[in-house]
């Protein structure tokens, strides 16, 4: 889903206090001691709405113009402003097969971080896509199955019957 920028209004409140409040968000509203504090919160107040109004399969609304809002009688309205919020991308399951050793190292780690497996993956190939300078020569990937070293080549002695 594509960036949407959503309009917000900013007003005065009592002891020089700042509300915001988003018209197509009923309920989404932020507050703070000055203008920045209070735009701040609501930017993080709107992708919480938008993450909620999406993990409940809730189509997400047009944007209303700003020219369309409508304040409340007796507010006190500072400034409208515009927030940008990028939906989040739906999920899709996929199988993937990998060594039992190297899943509970995932879980472990995972658990230590406080994610879930799918998170850590999602989290984990995210870096990898965005290394610096592409994928780096002789990362630690190599054959998941292991050699054991069995014993040292012996040289025959010269002394053996068919030794030249």
């Amino acid at each position: 889903m594509k960036k949407r920028l959503y309009p917000a209004v900013l007003e005065r409140g009592s002891r020089g206090a700042f509300g915001a409040w988003f018209p197509d968000f009923p309920g989404c509203v932020a507050g703070g001691k000055s203008q920045e504090e209070a735009i701040e919160r609501a930017e993080r107040a709107l992708a919480q709405a938008v993450d909620g109004w999406v993990e409940q399969g809730r189509v997400l609304p047009e944007p209303t113009p700003i020219a369309q809002i409508v304040p409340p009688k007796g507010s006190d309205v500072a400034a409208y402003f515009i927030v940008g919020v990028d939906p989040p991308d739906p999920s899709e399951r996929v199988n993937v097969y990998l060594p039992k050793s190297l899943i509970a190292r995932i879980d472990k780690r995972a658990a230590e971080l406080g994610m879930s497996r799918s998170s850590f993956f999602g989290f984990a190939s995210s870096l990898a896509l965005e290394w610096p300078g592409g994928y780096p020569r002789g990362a630690p990937i190599g054959p998941r199955s292991k050699v054991h070293k069995t014993g040292a080549i012996r040289a025959e002695k010269a002394g053996k019957k068919g030794a030249r």
